[in-house]
């Protein structure tokens, strides 16, 4: 039940990074691929029903951290509290400018509100990135598993490169929802702009991906499960895909690829952390692990229970939302 509880975690944030990772995406784009009013207006309608929906994945998320493993939401709290503060001010910002856009007449708020939607968008990104970087590499835990680093010690190299590459892949899977939502010139400008994101997507990740393998080497979990490496193949054929579709002119196939690559990113991601969830450095083993401290029998049913549940009326409802919206 343990691992079971671990993938409804890593479920919960992927379906969050995949479905607010395209209105982010496109926030980071927002003002070259739509540069007057009536085409901002329609770039922004174009996720207004979705994206203050999306963000319940991610609270969810949270939610559920705490209630299964309230050690590792403690020592992740410890180190990476001023990051979560800053993304909670920067998700403020992003639904204030979504929201006031429309109500303000003045071109000066207006552009403002539009500024702001795209430097917070793109932050949000970087950050989150950030955040998964470190956890992949590890961070310094003393011996009650506190953070024993500092600020300067998140901002490393590696973790870095994983936030550049979450903006360049979110700007490319906001890039192939714009193509597929919008008409006119802002779709032709983000076609534009894929020729530029999937080359620089493509050669980030590769190297990324060795750089991972030095970090933190997922072979004895592919070992143990070949099936596993469905995952970075999945991934590969993602991104070939959105290659393929961008040339051909299918904007909904590629914003189909552009999914496939992320899930499959994320997917890899976890694969190369289980069990840890939150693994130490320079060392992982001084980490915690989903076993580190398992809530009782009881306790973990009740909550799996109750976050299935939940997560079927979600999903449900959000399917419905979609249906309705569609016709």
């Amino acid at each position: 039940m343990i691992a079971l509880a671990f993938v409804l975690l890593a479920l919960m944030l992927s379906v969050y990074v995949l479905l607010d990772g395209y209105d982010l995406g496109l926030g980071a784009i927002h003002l070259f691929v739509a540069r007057n009013d009536s085409e901002r207006a329609a770039t922004t309608a174009s996720i207004g029903p979705f994206w203050n929906g999306n963000e319940v994945w991610l609270i969810a998320a949270g939610g559920t951290l705490f209630a299964l493993f309230p050690q590792v939401y403690a020592s992740a709290f410890s180190g990476f509290y001023l990051p979560f503060m800053i993304v909670l001010w920067l998700l403020m910002f992003r639904g204030i400018a979504l929201e006031l856009r429309g109500h303000f007449p003045s071109d000066l708020w207006r552009g403002f509100f539009d500024v702001t939607f795209a430097a917070a968008s793109a932050l949000l990104i970087l950050l989150l990135g950030i955040a998964l970087g470190n956890v992949l590499r590890g961070v310094p835990l003393d011996a009650a598993h506190y953070f024993a680093g500092t600020f300067g010690f998140l901002l490393n190299p590696y973790a870095l490169s994983v936030g550049v590459l979450a903006v360049l892949a979110l700007s490319q899977h906001g890039a192939a929802w714009v193509a597929t939502r919008v008409d006119g010139l802002p779709a032709d400008r983000s076609l534009a702009a894929l020729r530029v994101l999937s080359p620089l997507v493509l050669g980030v990740a590769s190297v990324l991906t060795f750089a991972t393998f030095r970090v933190h080497s997922p072979l004895p979990s592919f070992r143990a499960m070949p099936l596993i490496a469905l995952a970075p193949i999945a991934s590969t054929a993602g991104l070939i895909g959105v290659f393929f579709f961008r040339v051909t002119g299918s904007p909904r196939r590629l914003f189909d690829a552009s999914t496939l690559f992320l899930a499959g990113m994320l997917a890899s991601a976890a694969v190369t952390l289980y069990p840890y969830l939150l693994p130490g450095y320079p060392s992982a083993e001084s980490g915690l692990t989903a076993y580190s401290n398992p809530p009782s029998p009881t306790a973990l049913g009740t909550t799996l229970t109750v976050v299935i549940v939940g997560l079927v009326v979600v999903a449900g409802y959000r399917a419905f939302v979609v249906k309705r919206l569609s016709r």
